[in-house]
């Protein structure tokens, strides 16, 4: 049965894995290395020369013992360290007759782990000793003068092994360090969408509320008006019919708008038709007075003047936001009010603000609560509100995200009203100004 191949990444993570059967391959390696430059003759003519130099016993104790403590040299760094540094010196103190210090091989091994396991200070401090001791031990035992090149050597790789071990934690830690800010910014990316996310559902469902619960609310008053008078007047009973046709068709139409925003941009059918605002409240008031609703729209200007409107177009958020609260509000006062209520809707522009005013003075239908509720947009809206309807809490939340404040409840004189006052400063940010705005 054929094998299947390890893939490249695996082979090079084995050591990762397995750590310390990499270790027990590297102290063997060191091992051999250590007899074979034992018995070599480093000033041949030719070259170093094998077999020249007899195989001490001591030197393959002291090599044994190092490179077996290098097994743990993950586990255990600096008592590893000091075990094989011990183990240098030994071999230093008893072969002064003929000095070799093989066994310092496994002291370069133990310092390089301890570089690469500690924080920088500690690696100098623990580096320069152990390049101090060494060194200071082949020049008075190794050997001789004490400036020869096998003293010095050991001096060069003690000081490397402590540089590279420091340069491989520092690359570790670089490592380390993008990939938590990596992970932390797939988290952000990750939140910051599903933050959007949701907040476009209750965007849409805010726009779908508004639509359907406005022309639906007229449809069915229209609908029982005509199954009313069906016998006994069919002109005022077909006229009614076409009301709910008009009404259906703006209710397709707005429909039809809402659901384009979830299409791409670059759809040729998506609708390109702007978002109602202030400008249509008549047609929006002219169906309400048709459906039976007597409706009084009130505009006025700043305080002091006699122009309705003052210069300059509303930004679109706040436009929108007050065709919305008199839409739903109106919706309300239709399903609510009772028979024979009355509706007055005031606009109020000054330069600081816009004020939107619903009230009516219908004492309610039998057995059906009025929506009711005073309290600031900035505040939580209620979980649930009288009559179990989402159109205020929808209110709330728009007047909300323009950071301005409405206001329910029933009245003294008897009726309810609505007040929502909405900043226009704050909504004329870079993103939401029309050209013209002042």
């Amino acid at each position: 049965m054929p094998t299947q191949a390890v893939p490249r990444a695996d082979r090079f993570r084995w050591h990762r894995k397995h750590p310390l059967a990499f270790d027990a391959a590297l102290a063997a390696a060191v091992f051999v290395a250590i007899l074979c430059g034992s018995v070599a003759e480093p000033h041949g003519p030719h070259g170093p020369r094998f077999g020249d130099r007899p195989l001490l016993a001591t030197t393959v104790v002291l090599a044994a013992l190092a490179c077996t403590a290098l097994i743990l040299r993950r586990r255990l760094p600096r008592t590893v360290l000091a075990a094989t540094g011990s183990l240098t010196i030994v071999e230093l103190v008893v072969e002064s007759s003929d000095p070799r210090a093989p066994v310092a091989a496994a002291s370069v091994i133990a310092l390089f782990t301890v570089a690469s396991r500690t924080d920088r200070p500690t690696t100098w401090r623990v580096g320069a000793l152990t390049v101090v001791v060494l060194t200071a031990a082949a020049m008075l035992f190794g050997e001789h003068p004490w400036y020869a090149q096998e003293n010095l050597a050991i001096f060069a790789w003690t000081g490397m092994a402590a540089a590279a071990g420091d340069a491989v934690r520092s690359r570790r830690a670089y490592v380390d360090a993008i990939r938590e800010r990596a992970e932390r910014a797939e988290r952000t990316r990750e939140e910051e969408a599903r933050r959007r996310v949701a907040e476009e559902r209750l965007r849409i469902a805010r726009e779908l509320h508004d639509v359907v619960a406005h022309h639906i609310a007229l449809v069915n008053v229209q609908a029982g008006v005509a199954s009313h008078v069906l016998d006994n007047r069919p002109d005022q009973a077909k006229e009614a019919l076409a009301h709910v046709r008009e009404a259906s068709r703006s209710a397709l139409e707005e429909l039809r708008a809402t659901v384009g925003l979830l299409r791409q941009s670059d759809d040729p059918k998506a609708p390109t038709e702007p978002a109602p605002g202030l400008g249509v409240l008549d047609q929006l008031v002219d169906g309400f007075i048709r459906a039976g609703l007597p409706v009084d729209l009130e505009i006025q200007g700043p305080p002091g003047t006699d122009i309705p409107h003052p210069p300059g177009p509303l930004p679109a958020s706040v436009d929108l936001t007050a065709y919305r609260v008199v839409q739903e509000a109106l919706t309300n006062v239709r399903k609510h009010a009772g028979e024979g209520a009355r509706a007055t809707v005031r606009i109020l522009r000054s330069e600081e603000a816009l004020t939107v005013t619903v009230l009516d003075d219908g004492a309610g239908r039998a057995g059906v609560p009025r929506q009711r509720g005073d309290r600031p947009a900035r505040e939580a809206p209620e979980p649930r509100e009288s009559g179990g309807g989402h159109g205020l809490i929808g209110m709330r939340e728009r007047v909300f995200a323009l950071r301005g404040t409405v206001v329910t409840g029933p009245r003294a004189a008897g009726g309810f009203q609505v007040r929502v006052t909405l900043p226009l400063q704050a909504a004329r940010t870079p993103e939401t100004m029309t050209p013209g705005t002042t």
